[in-house]
This record gives structure tokens, C-alpha cells and sequence, in this order.
């Protein structure tokens, strides 16, 4: 199976999960950076597993108009979408939810949340500003989680076949 892994990444927390679940993965994987490749060519992989960065609560934008200009040619591949945040539960799931089109959730085989960073050395004067402020962080934090990058590599690798339920 091929798969392509297109994501971009803010600080290098995106682009360290999506290594990380690209080295998780079977078979052959590509990794494409939105911010160094702005329209990757996905047509020749089975699955396209996506995933950004969250700040101020969204998603990065280009990520999105990706996700939303090749929606119906996304359609007809395998599809994982996944999340880097620092919010847990509810609120993280509001995130994941807005983060992609409603349409590319339904053709999702997996979705996932896995954690964030906070990197202090890599943000901007002002970002340090907001973060400290909002986030009430004042030092470089690290939540990734990677045992959910684990867990989701593995649903992205199971087959699903209808043979299975005729038993």
C-alpha cells in the first residue's frame, strides 16, 4: 500500500508526529509539507493521511483549502485525518471536528487527536505573549502522545473486509 502523509506544521510538531506516524506505517510512505509543496500530487497513493496544527483554535488555513479544493478526489482514497493540539477531551474533539470538512470526516476511515507542543524557542515575541496569557504557559511543554499516534497507525492498518461478517 502507498501512502501519502500531507500536513504542515507551524513549529515542528506536526512534522515530528507525522514522521513519527509515517515510520508506524507499512509499505510505502510519502510525507508532504503543505508549506514546501502546495499541491502534492496523491493520485498514484491507496491512502492520504492529513493532519495540522491547531492555534487560536483553528486549523492552519491552507491546510484547509487543501482539504476542501481536492475533497471529491480525497473521496475515492483511504483516508486518516488527525490533529495536533494542546486541549484534551471535549474541547480537542470540537477541534478535530472544525478542523476538516464535514465531507472528509464521513470519508474517514480513522481520526485521531495526539497531543501538542508548546515550543517557546521556535515562537514569535507575540505568540510567547498569547501563549503565556491564554494558555497560562510560561516554558516549553511537550504533550505529544504517542501512544495515540501509535493506536491510530495501527486503525489506519487494518483492512476492512465484508467477507468478514458473512461469518
Amino acid at each position: 500500500m502507498k501512502t501519502m502523509i500531507i500536513y504542515m506544521s507551524t513549529h515542528g510538531c506536526t512534522k515530528g508526529v507525522a514522521h513519527e506516524l509515517a515510520n508506524e506505517l507499512s509499505g510505502q510512505v510519502s510525507l508532504v509539507n503543505l508549506k514546501e509543496d502546495k499541491n502534492p500530487d496523491f493520485q498514484n497513493h491507496d491512502r492520504v493521511i492529513i493532519g495540522g496544527s491547531i492555534h487560536a483554535g483553528q486549523i492552519q488555513r491552507k491546510l484547509k483549502e487543501f482539504c476542501e479544493y481536492n475533497l471529491e478526489e480525497l473521496g475515492k482514497k483511504e483516508i486518516g485525518l488527525f490533529i495536533c493540539c494542546m486541549h484534551e477531551g471535549e474541547e480537542a474533539f470540537q477541534q478535530l471536528n472544525n478542523a476538516f470538512p464535514e465531507k472528509l470526516h464521513q470519508y474517514a476511515k480513522s481520526e485521531a487527536i495526539l497531543g501538542g507542543e508548546f515550543n517557546f524557542e521556535k515562537m514569535r515575541f507575540f505568540e510567547k505573549i498569547i501563549v503565556k496569557k491564554v494558555a497560562k504557559v510560561e516554558e516549553t511543554v511537550n504533550k505529544v502522545d504517542h501512544e495515540a499516534i501509535h493506536k491510530f497507525a495501527r486503525r489506519m492498518e487494518k483492512t476492512f473486509s465484508p467477507f468478514l461478517l458473512l461469518i
